[in-house]
């Protein structure tokens, strides 16, 4: 396939007038939404702007590359845009962006077009072809360009691959008329010959593999042949691992280079230097990372149970970075037992209400939703992948189990993130102790002596001091809240209300949607009190840009219009993270006026004392609380102070 046939002429912008990252990502989008390339342009830019926030896609060079793999595009499509002007798109070099390429990737893209993605990919590492680019007046000009330099590099592809046959045909003969003697003594010479040859491996890879990966692939062999290095490249893109790394090329390298954004298979590289750096790094400092790999100049990996990598004197972030790092892997492990779970057991109160506890279907839906299905598995899995976010794989079972005996004792989810914890530094202080022990018992250690000591710490730890100290602050947190009086349950509610629109999914506002299921879970789905305050918080964001975006028309574009309709069916579900495209292009009024809005709606819930007993469903649950209209009016309140507030404050498009 030609890259040509994905880069469409229809969709080319030969003159970009946007001044701003974001406003150049809404004109190429725009582009792809008149073509009906894709389906649904604000699910499109929340993940455009998802990838952007994982890294710039400025890739430097004056060259952007926005891009995303979603189920919005209907066709495989590249926008090519330029600016004379020149747009500030938070490149790696500093400088502005004056070329485009805008990549849309269908979920089920084909091994065809994320290969000839790829290929647009290493294009774009000649800087002279991107002169040329730049020179283009005419879409016809752009595709002329791109078949010839592909017809080019088809054809040197070609013709190193024939010498590559050619060379192995020629050796072949050349062994054949050999004696064995003397063809030992050349595999000798030719052996000594390569070690002579600096050799280096490395590993490139991006969260959506479709652009920087292949991009730093290349940028690492041409730099490599520049300097007579030898090396080999593993690409982890959208197909998969891609010539991947034999061992005895490992063993033979003088370094390893990972250029990467994402987790990559680590083990194998035990004991060898490693040289971890972004992906970025790979396209624009390839030249470094190959002088210290060749060298050696890197932290030695040291591989224990198969976990994460660890080497000597990586650098480490801070210590709240490290926590929430941790703290953020147990809950998003643990989130789809919640939403599972609590969707299942939303049905059953809805059937219970309509059909009485005694209904098969009833009693079916509590088995699998609740306390012995979904629900029970919540605080073991939160403590297990916190455990192993902190002491990799050797700490899981410790740390699950730990959640276990929290569950059982009404330490609960305070005891639950303890036991997490503590089994992840448990492992981490037993690699120390171990660390003295023969070589020849490196293997138990994973497998026997991690696992076996690290949950007899544990669990002694947590039955003796743990669980009776969580226990005793659980049951006196629950018995507060119980009790709390109508002007401090307000508060405590406008506070959970706020945080759900502080960030939108982030750290706040996840922080209080743990808080509310730490209750809801400890009191036997009994206290819905707070969880009816973090999902009124949550469903005001998205309802509010709904409502913004629909009695403020002349202030928002006809794409931001667009989007605002979806943010009904959005808000209505309690999936705040509708909001976030416009959070992201207008922080200051979008994000005030959301956490106003969602911290009265949470507080509101609380004066009227609303319960809501399901952990998620939005207005779909909203039958179940004990005061549904009282619910539902909160909301809507929160709802429209929002929106009106933000409607007010926004600029009409004129003005900017």
């Amino acid at each position: 396939m030609r890259i040509t046939d994905l880069m469409i002429q229809e969709t080319m912008i030969m003159d970009l007038k946007a001044v701003t990252k974001e406003a150049a990502i809404d004109e190429l989008i725009g582009s792809l939404a008149a073509s009906g390339r894709i389906n649904d342009p604000v699910l499109f830019k929340e993940m455009i702007l998802k990838r952007e926030a994982e890294s710039s896609t400025g890739i430097g060079g004056g060259i952007a590359m926005p891009h995303a793999k979603t189920k919005a595009v209907n066709e495989p499509t590249v926008v090519f845009a330029k600016s004379s002007e020149g747009v500030d798109f938070e490149a790696l070099d500093g400088e502005a962006a004056h070329v485009f390429f805008m990549i849309a990737a269908p979920e089920g893209a084909g091994n065809t077009h994320l290969r000839t993605l790829a290929a647009l990919s290493r294009l774009l590492i000649d800087a002279e072809f991107i002169a040329e680019l730049m020179k283009a007046e005419t879409p016809a000009e752009v595709t002329a360009l791109f078949d010839s330099k592909q017809a080019v590099e088809e054809a040197a592809k070609a013709e190193r691959e024939a010498a590559k046959k050619r060379e192995a045909a020629q050796k072949e003969a050349e062994n054949q008329h050999r004696e064995s003697d003397i063809a030992a003594q050349a595999d000798q010479r030719e052996v000594s010959a390569g070690a002579s040859t600096p050799f280096v491996v490395a590993v490139t890879a991006c969260p959506t593999g479709i652009a920087h990966t292949f991009m730093a692939e290349d940028a690492l062999k041409k730099k490599a042949q520049e300097m007579g290095v030898e090396i080999r490249v593993e690409t982890n893109g959208s197909e998969g691992a891609q010539n991947i790394l034999t061992e005895e090329e490992i063993r033979r390298a003088s370094g390893v280079i990972i250029a990467a954004d994402k987790n990559v298979e680590m083990a194998r590289f035990n004991g060898k230097p490693v040289l971890q750096r972004p992906v970025s790094d790979g396209i624009r400092k390839s030249e470094e990372l190959i002088r210290k790999a060749m060298g050696g100049d890197a932290p030695i990996y040291r591989s224990e149970g198969g976990g994460e990598p660890k080497a000597k004197d990586a650098e480490k972030g801070s210590i709240g970075t490290k926590v929430y790092k941790d703290l953020m892997n147990g809950i998003s492990h643990m989130l789809p037992f919640v939403v599972g779970g609590g969707i299942l057991l939303a049905i059953s109160f809805l059937i219970e209400q309509l059909a009485g506890e005694d209904h098969p279907l009833f009693q079916l839906l509590q088995t699998i939703g609740g306390g012995d299905g979904a629900f029970h598995f919540l605080i073991p899995v939160l403590a297990g992948f916190i455990a192993l976010s902190i002491g990799d794989r050797p700490a899981l079972m410790p740390g699950m189990v730990g959640g276990l005996m929290a569950l059982n004792s009404n330490s609960g989810f305070l005891g639950g993130l303890a036991a997490g914890f503590l089994a992840g530094y448990v492992v981490i202080l037993l690699r120390k102790a171990f660390a003295g022990l023969p070589r020849a018992l490196d293997g138990l250690k994973p497998i026997l002596l991690y696992p076996v000591v690290g949950l007899l710490v544990t669990g002694t730890i947590m039955f003796y001091l743990f669980d009776p100290f969580f226990s005793w602050i659980n049951l006196g947190l629950i018995d507060i809240l119980n009790n709390l009086g109508t002007g401090n349950a307000v508060i405590l509610g406008l506070i959970l209300g706020g945080m759900m629109s502080i960030d939108m999914g982030g750290p706040f506002n996840k922080a209080a949607y743990a808080f509310a299921i730490g209750v809801f879970t400890s009191s036997g789905n009994t206290n819905g009190a707070m969880m009816a305050a973090v999902m009124a918080g949550g469903m005001v964001p998205p309802l509010a840009i709904a409502l913004a975006t629909t009695f403020f028309k002349h202030k928002f574009t006809e794409q931001e219009r667009k989007s605002g309709v979806t943010n009904y069916v959005m808000g209505l579900s309690f999936i705040t993270e509708g909001a976030i495209p416009f959070a992201a292009a207008d922080p200051l009024r979008v994000l005030t006026s959301c956490i106003l809005g969602s911290a009265v709606a949470g507080g509101l819930t609380q004066l009227w004392s609303i319960n809501v007993p399901a952990p998620h469903g939005g207005i779909f649950v909203a039958a179940l609380a004990n005061h549904a209209l009282l619910f539902l009016l909160s909301v809507l309140i929160g709802s429209v102070i929002s929106g009106v507030l933000l409607g007010v404050w926004k600029k009409p498009l004129e003005r900017k």
